[in-house]
């Protein structure tokens, strides 16, 4: 298996897959193919492994691409926003926490679930930017993150606190929970709401510029106010229909 990345704000992913081969990859991600590509979209293990990955954002359904014939096979993957993908290589049993947008494609051999908090209040406080998967070797794995990217090298006991949307990508080794804002009038007024992740070392991790959320919030300001409100009041129902439909 090949792959090269191309482009700068908007990238492509090209893998060149041998025969016997493949890749899989949430139902939103395949940009372009080769005809001797084999597609197979199922549930990944069954209903309750599209479940687990519904809780967490993902898709209930996952397609696999496989080369077929005596050929080599290309596709390509693309993220839905500007940003970088990075390319990881995990040994058996290494594994990365991401956020819920952020798997974009991987060799069939790495698993994609639920990343469990140890601490209950990390899952029912922290709102949908503390939703985390967790991606498992062996294998190749792609992670596209919104904007650039910033690398932190955390020693044993450092912290960093951390806007949830900022949050891209960490080792397992890396302790995830959340932290009340201090000071009243930081929570009401300063914009960044009640809680900050809290990420303590030792451990790498990736985190990027540009929330998904913040790029959201920013565009609606310019919307005409009836298109907000439409947007608001079916924003529930519409939501989870196009949600299961689209697999976001």
């Amino acid at each position: 298996m090949n792959a090269s990345i191309s482009g700068t704000t908007l990238q492509t992913v090209l893998v060149e897959l041998s025969p016997g081969e493949s890749v899989y990859c949430q139902t939103h991600a395949m940009a372009w193919m080769t005809d001797n590509v084999q597609m197979d979209t199922t549930t990944g293990g069954g209903l309750f492994s599209g479940l687990k990955r519904s809780l967490t954002g993902g898709s209930f359904f996952i397609t696999t691409y496989s080369a077929r014939g005596p050929r080599n096979s290309r596709i390509a993957f693309a993220p839905r926003f500007p940003g970088q993908v990075l390319p990881f290589k995990l040994g058996v049993g290494e594994s990365l926490v991401c956020r819920k947008e952020t798997f974009l494609v991987a060799e069939s051999g790495v698993t994609l679930e639920i990343a469990f908090q140890q601490k209950l209040g990390a899952a029912f406080f922290g709102g949908d930017g503390f939703i985390l998967q967790r991606v498992t070797g062996p294998g190749k794995v792609w992670l596209d993150l919104s904007g650039e990217v910033v690398t932190e090298e955390l020693a044993a006991g450092q912290k960093l606190l951390v806007h949830a949307g900022h949050v891209g990508i960490f080792t397992p080794s890396v302790a995830f929970d959340i932290q009340l804002v201090r000071g009243a009038r930081n929570m009401i007024f300063g914009g960044e709401g009640i809680f900050l992740a809290s990420l303590t070392g030792p451990g790498r991790l990736w985190l990027q510029s540009m929330p998904i959320l913040n790029l959201a919030e920013s565009i609606a300001h310019y919307l005409p106010q009836n298109e907000v409100k439409d947007a608001t009041a079916g924003g529930v129902i519409g939501g989870i229909v196009g949600g299961l439909l689209r697999g976001r």
